[in-house]
């Protein structure tokens, strides 16, 4: 996908974020990524792309940043960009973000792997990405390829759906560890709030027969340095010095001769 077609998948993108489908995606998101940067600790997260969604709503770090490509005009339904950036040029110092959140952005990039690499490079040591993504494995990615067999599309045109497991692939190979996944949206690839509504009974469903079958995924690392060990304070180990021991009965004889 070139830099042109990719501008035009974004903006497929905002535009179906609107549809019920978009808003059945953007609630589960939420509450997932409302629970997961709760206990995540620091001083400054990044919230790149998607400003339809507030995915630093829960998380507790005092400096919160909304970056996107453009900024939003007051009649788009969005919030704020605080910084406008190229997804694969973060402009952050190296090691100076404690947690950064990607809800869709690698899909739509024409370089998801620069744009991990620049995320795995503004990372603190210890510091953590969560990333949202559509799942391939699923019955909205199998409504997605069938698109190009004379289907009808449902999901915003992507050149490719990047799964979990591939996806943990890229980011094991920047030393960065995945420790939760969840997946999530396992209804049918309907276009209606009522028919979302009558298969709404398949989340519950979903999420104990086939878990690993949603329409999407949220995928959470944390990076990891090589030769890192933490420092603690320096604790002086000095042996205390035992006062020699004097038996009782000499005690008694030295009371006796002063006397």
């Amino acid at each position: 996908m070139d830099k042109a077609g990719s501008e035009k998948s974004i903006i497929a993108l905002e535009g179906w974020l609107q549809t019920p489908a978009g808003v059945y995606l953007r609630a589960w998101e939420q509450s997932c990524l409302d629970n997961l940067t709760a206990d995540i600790f620091g001083y400054n997260a990044v919230q790149i792309g998607m400003p339809q969604m507030d995915a630093l709503a829960a998380s507790r770090m005092p400096y919160k940043i909304l970056a996107d490509r453009k900024v939003r005009s007051a009649d788009e339904p969005a919030r704020a960009v605080s910084v406008t950036l190229d997804y694969t040029e973060l402009p952050f110092a190296s090691q100076s973000i404690d947690l950064v959140v990607l809800p869709h952005v690698l899909e739509f990039s024409t370089d998801p792997h620069q744009v991990l690499r620049e995320v795995e490079r503004v990372l603190i040591p210890e510091g953590q990405v969560v990333i949202c993504g559509f799942n391939p494995a699923s019955l909205w990615g199998a409504r997605h390829v069938l698109r190009r067999v004379g289907g009808t599309s449902f999901l915003p045109r992507t050149e490719e759906l990047i799964s979990m497991p591939r996806m943990k692939d890229w980011l094991k190979l920047l030393n960065m560890s995945a420790s939760q996944s969840h997946f999530g949206c396992y209804a049918p690839a309907c276009r209606t709030e009522k028919w979302l509504n009558r298969y709404a009974f398949m989340d519950n469903a979903g999420s104990r027969w086939w878990p690993y079958l949603g329409g999407v995924y949220i995928v959470q690392a944390i990076k990891r340095v090589k030769g890192m060990r933490l420092i603690g304070p320096a604790w002086s180990r000095k042996t205390a010095n035992a006062p020699v021991a004097v038996p009782v009965t000499n005690k008694q004889r030295e009371q006796q001769d002063g006397r």
